[in-house]
């Protein structure tokens, strides 16, 4: 039996990039540039973590924003975090960088070095889409900072 290789599937991944791209949008609000908004995030059996949104840079058509979150497992695994660039010609946000790993490629070769699945690029941006729908129906603002200088 031959094995076919991966084909990105840019249709999915545009629509990723796109649904999330209007989750952040209403996450973000007005936030401005150097300010973090902090979520704390609960559920009917209490607290479970805090959602941390952060605006990094911001241009005319470009912001560059951080999406981690802080919880209970984090003395025991790194907490996730990511770099997301929303392009606002397009409307679409995309992952950019992903527990210190950047630019991810559409495709990959598997088995290779670092363990990447052939689809990695689509994966992570999935990933923030359901990070992000969690935060919106779980999250609760308590407050907005400056980021550190």
């Amino acid at each position: 039996m031959a094995r076919t290789a991966y084909v990105t599937d840019l249709r999915s991944l545009q629509g990723e990039c796109s649904a999330n791209y209007l989750r952040l949008t209403r996450l973000l609000g007005d936030l401005g540039e150097g300010e973090a908004l902090e979520l704390e995030l609960s559920g009917k059996r209490g607290r479970f973590g805090t959602l941390w949104l952060s605006v990094l840079e911001q241009a005319p058509y470009t912001t560059i924003a951080r999406v981690s979150q802080s919880g209970l497992m984090d003395a025991v695994i790194e907490p996730p975090r990511m770099r997301v660039h929303l392009y606002h010609d397009v409307r679409m946000a995309e992952v950019t960088d992903f527990q210190r790993e950047r630019h991810f490629n559409g495709r990959y070769r598997y088995p290779n070095v670092r363990m990447f699945q052939p689809d990695e690029k689509l994966q992570l941006n999935r990933f923030l889409g359901e990070w992000l729908a969690h935060g919106l129906e779980h999250g609760h603002p308590t407050r907005v900072t400056e980021l550190p200088g």
